[in-house]
């Protein structure tokens, strides 16, 4: 049975763990909208900060539910 963190501990600092998903989700968001922009492919959306949120969202769910558990 895997065990599910409680809490990450960074520098002496207890972390929830969807904290940790969210700021690697919001990391890899704008990672992908950084290269979104930079091949011009950003222009096919209508509101490419909405992208961006949503984006933060769909990685936030994916890297909390495989890396951490949640």
């Amino acid at each position: 049975m895997m065990r599910i963190p409680h809490e990450f501990s960074i520098a002496g600092i207890y972390l929830p763990p969807l904290l940790v998903a969210s700021i690697l989700g919001l990391i890899a968001a704008v990672t992908t909208a950084w290269l979104l922009d930079r091949y011009r492919l950003s222009r096919f959306f209508i509101h490419p900060p909405l992208v961006l949120c949503g984006l933060s969202v769909i990685y936030t769910i994916l890297i909390g539910s495989i890396f951490i558990g949640i």
